[in-house]
């Protein structure tokens, strides 16, 4: 299962004429993935405050962010490890605003039980990455999708700003299937490693 992941060839497509331009001016990739980390700064904010159609524009954003780093990367033949390392710390950093944000809004919208919602779901939400990292350490192939990655964390931080009285829902789907998505990395992992 590869969710909306599976959209990735799609969305970077429709981004080949920054990527053309990225590599006529020979701009780093990593500039790409501090756009996004911005872009999630600026979502974070957007988001405490309850802004939804701003969230998805830059949720957006952030997703270019974190597109354009590798395509830039690949197009001009620059991919390094510490670029992987400065990815991964950017994505971790973009969650983590993107979260703090969502604590905020559900902590004024509903109180301590809201913000102790939000920060298990901001945990249960990194482990498929921790699942991912800790398989790429003892030499698999980084993984990434599966049924609620990245992507799908920013549609329901979306949801979640647009509607906050969704969150008894949406917050224990979005636990579930991050619990589930770290499950199905681990399995591929123990046997791609076996």
């Amino acid at each position: 299962m590869r969710g909306l992941y599976a959209l990735k060839p799609w969305y970077t497509r429709q981004l080949d004429g920054v990527v053309r331009w990225a590599v006529l001016r020979s701009v780093s990739p990593d500039v790409f993935t501090w756009l996004g980390v911005l872009s999630a700064a600026a979502a974070g904010v957007a988001i405490a405050v309850g802004w939804w159609f701003l969230v998805l524009v830059l949720l957006a954003g952030r997703l270019a962010g974190a597109n354009l780093d590798g395509a830039v990367a690949r197009a001009r033949g620059v991919s390094r490890p510490w670029g992987f390392v400065v990815n991964e710390v950017g994505d971790r950093l973009s969650d983590l605003l993107m979260f703090a944000g969502l604590a905020v809004l559900l902590g004024r919208v509903q109180g301590t039980a809201g913000l102790v919602f939000v920060l298990v779901a901001a945990v249960c939400a990194t482990l498929p990455t921790v699942a991912s990292l800790a398989g790429a350490g003892a030499g698999a192939p980084r993984l990434n999708g599966g049924p609620f990655g990245k992507t799908e964390r920013c549609l329901a931080v979306v949801l979640l700003v647009a509607a906050p009285g969704l969150s008894p829902i949406l917050l224990p789907i979005m636990i579930g299937m991050s619990l589930a998505t770290a499950g199905t990395r681990l399995r591929e992992l123990r046997r791609l490693l076996a």
